[in-house]
């Protein structure tokens, strides 16, 4: 996959890739940024990647997202669906449009593996634009009420029918390291910009 900029490139993750990911999560994510990390490789550890990518500019990785399997429990069967987690961008390259540029690659590659849908937790302003919609419109229900309604999105595909609808449930590793929702004060500060 190539990106639209000149001399960036989206791929899969090598192996040899590893410590930069980490390094580039764990930056962009700041404070919480070992803790995000730590879920990059809980999630690699149990399986349940579905896809890992990583931007490539002039050679150099400088971003990365992940899609793991996960479920929505809906009234007639379990519905293996995906959820997009983390999306990181080293930050001295943040703002050229990289975020977007995995995120959509994320997506072409969810819509690949034959899933219904794909999930995340994250600003509507950043990405409504960019295709996603409140989950809780569709019928979907949050994992966690520390999950602000207009943060739980999703884009489906060819493959969801309307019965597939329930509660998301996140795999493992998103609760053994509580990195589903926000703890207070983070949850309360984002409830009131969504609020307003």
């Amino acid at each position: 996959m190539n990106g639209e900029r000149s001399g960036m490139e989206i791929r899969p993750e090598a192996a040899d890739d590893r410590a930069e990911v980490e390094r580039i999560v764990a930056e962009a994510f700041g404070d919480d940024g070992a803790h995000v990390a730590e879920l990059v490789r809980a999630l690699d550890a149990a399986g349940r990647t579905r896809a890992s990518l990583v931007a490539e500019a002039d050679g150099v990785v400088v971003g990365h997202v992940q899609l793991s399997q996960s479920w929505v429990d809906a009234r007639e069967a379990l519905v293996e669906v995906l959820v997009l987690s983390p999306l990181a961008v080293e930050p001295p390259y943040q703002g050229r449009g990289i975020g977007a540029d995995l995120l959509e690659a994320a997506v072409s590659a969810a819509r690949g593996t034959g899933v219904p849908a794909v999930f995340l937790e994250g600003s509507p302003d950043y990405y409504g634009p960019r295709g996603w919609v409140r989950a809780s419109g569709l019928g979907f229900v949050r994992p966690s009420t520390r999950i602000p309604d207009p943060a739980f999105q999703v884009i489906t595909f060819e493959a969801w029918e309307p019965w597939m609808v329930g509660q998301l449930v996140p795999c493992d590793p998103f609760w053994a390291l509580d990195a589903v929702g926000l703890r207070d004060p983070l949850l309360a500060d984002l409830e009131q910009t969504f609020d307003s």
